[in-house]
């Protein structure tokens, strides 16, 4: 009964380490052209239509992750649980990848930026490590049980947790960059629309000054005391 979970955990692997590196590719292309001389903060103004062509990019692969986990898991639980794993393996081969391809990130509290929708994220990239670690985590308690036989649905607890720590997380990753447009006047839904003939602009000032590990760690144990509520439901079904 193993076997068929072990080749199916195995090729949604293959798969997500396949997509890091199609992703790492894409992001050794862009610096070759846009950072020759290495990737740092500011970031340089691109054309719209290569920032929109982006952002897109991002929306695809996230659609792909959820697709694949769609396909391959049965119950609700269980896809959510793929969709964790996959999106994880993704991103931590992304790292992995483009420090054997360019030899960056120099360190894991190097600053990234992370994504662009709807407004951009960074952080060091131990932050998003750290996160990529728990979904692992929570994928894996999740595959666990359900081959136990036991019934795994998320309980509404148990969502409200995950969504909050998650809300409260990506807070932490866009509060530095919302405090920049704030304290340089610029209006937030001004420098997120796509369809502006100045997209990334602002961001093109903007250098990392500090990351809130405050918000980040309270995000991260919130989702954290989900996790443990959810293991402890299964352990005592």
């Amino acid at each position: 009964m193993m076997a068929p979970v072990i080749k199916k955990i195995f090729w949604l692997t293959f798969f997500s380490i396949a997509m890091g590196y199609m992703e790492s590719a894409v992001v050794v292309y862009l610096r070759e052209i846009y950072y020759p001389n290495g990737f740092q903060f500011p970031l340089v103004i691109i054309p719209p239509g290569i920032g929109l062509t982006e952002i897109f990019r991002e929306a695809a692969t996230v659609i792909m992750l959820v697709g694949i986990a769609v396909l391959t898991g049965k119950t609700a639980s269980q896809k959510f649980a793929y969709f964790l794993f996959c999106f994880a393996i993704w991103d931590i081969f992304y790292y992995i990848f483009l420090k054997i391809l360019i030899g960056w990130p120099e360190s894991l509290f190097t600053w990234d930026i992370l994504f662009l929708i709807p407004l951009p994220w960074v952080g060091p990239v131990i932050a998003p490590c750290f996160v990529l670690l728990v979904m692992i985590l929570l994928a894996g308690s999740i595959e666990y049980f359900h081959e136990k036989g036991i019934n795994t649905k998320i309980s509404r607890k148990e969502w409200m947790l995950f969504i909050m720590g998650s809300i409260v997380v990506i807070i932490s990753f866009v509060w530095d960059y919302f405090h920049f447009i704030s304290q340089s006047k610029v209006a937030a839904a001004d420098s997120i629309q796509p369809e502006s003939n100045h997209i990334f602009y602002e961001i093109s000032t903007y250098v990392p000054e500090s990351f809130n590990w405050g918000i980040f760690l309270a995000g991260e144990v919130i989702i954290i005391l989900g996790l443990w509520n959810f293991i402890r439901r299964m352990r005592m079904s």
